[in-house]
């Protein structure tokens, strides 16, 4: 069995037939795609992998995104995986990563098939889990009624009644952000205690607090999209068109704790994956992370932007990589490496 490094540094493990691959991608939404864009430009040879259930998939359009602004995230994600087409190195698959081992250089990825590839760099592009409350309502109207962004759906709820929930002193920052887009704005704390302080200060803003607990959500009778009301405990409910809420996120993939990246809090996250700000380097050498499973903040614009970036650094590693191994080839009496039996195109 061996091995041939091209001018391009694409790998081809020979013998068995096995792909090596530059890369392998593991998450096809909007931060995974553009990071296999540039690898793709970059004539690397790499695995894109399609765990499916995109974090946007409840919206109806998205928006902020430099001339795509109002398409459906399902559109975004097709145009993406077409413009993919041309670079012959980019082979997607729909399909999930159960499992991966190994170090820079020698990454053993496991797939849901049963097969296992090798990849040089390893991209997490798995994104995060927003956990919401087991309450009639969020799950359903996650979305389209019920909003974690404002500069995602803000404008589309522009001057509407809208609350804003958090808990305790949260809320009262929230709701700062959030009265930028509506002055008809409740405050509602879902049970935990806001101190006096806080209340005073919504006051003095025109924000209404309610501190009881929520019994649930109800959408828009007619099957629009949309909140029409919200349910206390106490039987008593208050009409909103809209709510902002920032839930709990964990990690979509066990992939970065088996690798041993490191996590930690930022926001409503309680492990996001630790990674360099400007390479997305993980702390783990050779693999990175891109889009909501790396360092805030989070939007389709900023993940498409930072699988860029990481892939971008990623190339230029194994560029580094590449002209080592040339020239160590070189000296060793190997040649110029001049000679190309097999490349990404």
């Amino acid at each position: 069995m061996s091995e041939v490094l091209t001018k391009t540094g694409s790998v081809r493990t020979e013998g068995a037939g096995r792909v090596r691959y530059d890369a392998v991608v593991v998450g096809a939404g909007t931060a995974g795609l553009s990071a296999a864009l540039i690898l793709g430009r970059s004539r690397r040879r790499v695995l894109v992998l399609d765990g499916g259930e995109p974090r946007n998939a409840p919206s109806a359009s998205v928006h902020g995104f430099f001339t795509r602004d109002g398409t459906h995230p399902g559109e975004l994600l097709e145009i993406g995986r077409r413009q993919l087409e041309p670079y012959g190195g980019v082979e997607y698959r729909a399909e999930r990563a159960t499992g991966v081992s190994g170090s820079d250089g020698a990454f053993e990825v496991a797939l849901e098939d049963g097969e296992t590839v090798s990849a040089r760099k390893i991209m997490l592009a798995t994104g995060v889990l927003d956990e919401l409350p087991d309450k009639p309502g969020f799950k359903e109207l996650w979305g389209r009624g019920v909003y974690h962004c404002p500069y995602c759906h803000g404008w589309e709820v522009r001057d509407r009644p809208l609350a804003v929930m958090a808990e305790g002193g949260e809320v009262a920052e929230r709701a700062v952000l959030i009265r930028n887009w509506s002055r008809d704005l409740v405050a509602l704390t879902d049970g935990s205690p806001l101190d006096d302080g806080d209340r005073a200060r919504l006051g003095a803003l025109g924000v209404r607090v309610r501190e009881e607990g929520i019994s649930r959500l109800e959408g828009k009778s007619d099957g629009l999209e949309g909140l029409s009301r919200v349910v206390f405990e106490d039987g008593s409910t208050l009409a909103r068109e809209g709510l902002f809420y920032g839930p709990p996120q964990r990690q979509r993939s066990p992939l970065a704790e088996a690798l041993g990246c490191e996590v930690e809090a930022m926001g409503p996250a309680a492990e996001l994956v630790k990674a360099d700000p400007m390479t997305r380097e993980t702390s783990v050498a050779g693999v990175y992370a891109a889009g909501d499973a790396g360092p805030p903040p989070q939007s389709v614009a900023v993940a498409a932007a930072s699988g860029a970036t990481a892939a971008a650094f990623l190339n230029h590693a194994l560029c580094g990589e590449d002209a080592e191994a040339e020239i160590a080839s070189a000296g060793n009496g190997g040649g110029t490496g001049d000679t190309v039996r097999k490349e990404a195109v």
